[in-house]
């Protein structure tokens, strides 16, 4: 069965925050140093997963892959048209910026291939390929960062444990990317009387096993913090009883913490195929990873989903209270500090708030001041690494998030002043600042001087201000 290849606006994507704007009145205050009350956070518990995000899908057992063609994916199962063969729903995620785009008739054009193979002890069981091209009108669209391209195809496999690799390739650009890893294939018969949960955008269900559903499959299994809804299309196989199905979410980060749950009937009256299509409102969820387990009435297996409630298809954070320390130079303190001091009912309308109190442009799909902000933490955190001090949370971590790279830079760490000083002078030309940064302890660790430190936040001050 070949590829479908879906190129839609992603319905979840959300909205950008810029790092320097004019905040609305209520956002701003007297200036201090941000943060300086939040507890110093370790770095390899959150900030080396918020860019390692094909460490994170890999974990909640998706497939991904980074590099130059970076994607992710997802791989759910559904009753085939006999207990032999197993449907197998494919759906992958990537993003326009990934591809090699040529001007051609008027739009911008790629070309690239997916190929799907699915192995057993070496030999080919199973394998799906297709060339497939993307058109855009302009050239803005072609930096797109949002999962603006869906794919998905759908298989017949035999159940047991399986090899299966992925490999995305720029017929451009001519680089490829591949994720692999094994999977089992259920068996659909007997009292396996519920299918997997699969996360999707839209879903219309059928009412037979040898019929195909008509799914948009969500391949992150992710759904925005506090907007849309996220959406779950699950299936029952006993047509002869109705069943309740029982839904539950938890935490996975400390330890597990059931945050919600709900109950369906999954409805009989003789159809070969019954199916649910379960509606969850992130709000009611907390941001990080969490799982969703599924029970149906009279049988002992529970089925597990691992799902992702995030703020970004780039970025992925454990939980809000992390979220909110990695703002900590972002500026709208008065507002952050509100979201911690809400109550958990609470802080998904204030996050919405301050989402739109800061958003410089709603009517862009991407979120580009946050992918600013946090690949400028991603970069400080790799530059300015003092000693045990993670860079993102040195004084030129701060600087460089904040302002981005200074115009000229000065550094005389590796020679002595005069009064023994190791010294790195930072030139901000356009807003006539300059900025000492000194190592009075010899050991590497550079704070910025008093009067650096003033001058920086009232030029900081100044531009958040829109002077």
């Amino acid at each position: 069965m070949g590829m479908k290849h879906f190129q839609t606006r992603c319905p979840h994507a959300p909205r950008s925050l810029l790092v320097l704007l004019t905040l609305a009145a209520g956002a701003c205050g007297a200036w201090q140093r941000v943060g300086r009350e939040v507890a110093e956070p370790d770095p390899t518990t959150y900030v080396t997963p918020l860019f390692d995000l094909e460490g994170v899908y890999n974990g909640m057992g998706l497939f991904a892959a980074q590099g130059t063609l970076p994607f992710a994916g997802s791989l759910h199962y559904l009753a085939g048209p006999s207990p032999d063969s197993t449907l197998a729903l494919v759906g992958l995620s990537m993003s326009h910026h990934s591809f090699s785009f040529r001007r051609t008739e008027g739009v911008f054009e790629a070309r690239y291939r997916v190929e799907v193979t699915f192995h057993r002890g070496g030999r080919l069981i199973e394998r799906a390929s297709e060339d497939n091209v993307i058109q855009v009108v302009s050239f803005p669209e072609t930096q797109r960062t949002d999962d603006a391209i869906l794919y998905q195809t759908i298989l017949y496999l035999p159940p047991g444990v399986l090899d299966v690799s992925v490999r995305v390739s720029d017929r451009g650009g001519d680089v490829s990317t591949e994720a692999a890893s094994a999977t089992s294939v259920p068996r659909f018969t007997g009292s396996k009387a519920l299918s997997q949960l699969v996360p999707v955008y839209r879903a219309r269900g059928r009412r037979a096993r040898a019929a195909e559903p008509a799914l948009v499959v969500n391949p992150r299994a992710s759904v925005p913090f506090g907007a849309d809804t996220l959406l779950l299309y699950a299936e029952g196989y006993r047509g002869d009883s109705a069943d309740v199905v029982t839904v539950r979410a938890f935490t996975i980060d400390p330890e597990p913490v059931e945050v919600w749950r709900d109950s369906l009937l999954l409805g009989a009256g003789g159809i070969e195929v019954n199916s649910i299509l379960l509606t969850v409102r992130p709000a009611l969820l907390p941001i990080g990873q969490l799982e969703l387990a599924a029970t149906v009435s009279g049988v002992p297996d529970t089925l597990r989903t691992p799902i992702l409630v995030t703020f970004s298809d780039q970025w992925v954070v454990a939980n809000l209270d992390e979220t909110l320390s990695l703002l900590r130079y972002f500026g709208a303190e008065q507002a952050l500090q509100a979201i911690r001091a809400a109550a958990p009912e609470e802080r998904a309308a204030l996050w919405r708030r301050l989402w739109r109190e800061t958003d410089p442009d709603p009517a862009t799909p991407g979120h580009e001041a946050l992918d600013i902000y946090f690949g400028r933490v991603e970069e400080a955190n790799d530059r300015f690494r003092e000693a045990t001090q993670p860079g993102w949370l040195t004084d030129r971590g701060e600087v460089f998030i904040t302002l981005g790279a200074p115009d000229e830079i000065f550094d005389s760490s590796s020679d002595l002043q005069d009064r023994g000083i190791r010294l790195i002078r930072w030139h901000y030309i356009g807003d006539r600042l300059t900025l000492d940064f000194v190592d009075e302890s010899g050991f590497g660790r550079f704070r910025l001087t008093d009067r650096s430190r003033s001058d920086y936040l009232r030029v900081l001050t100044r531009l958040r201000q829109g002077e």
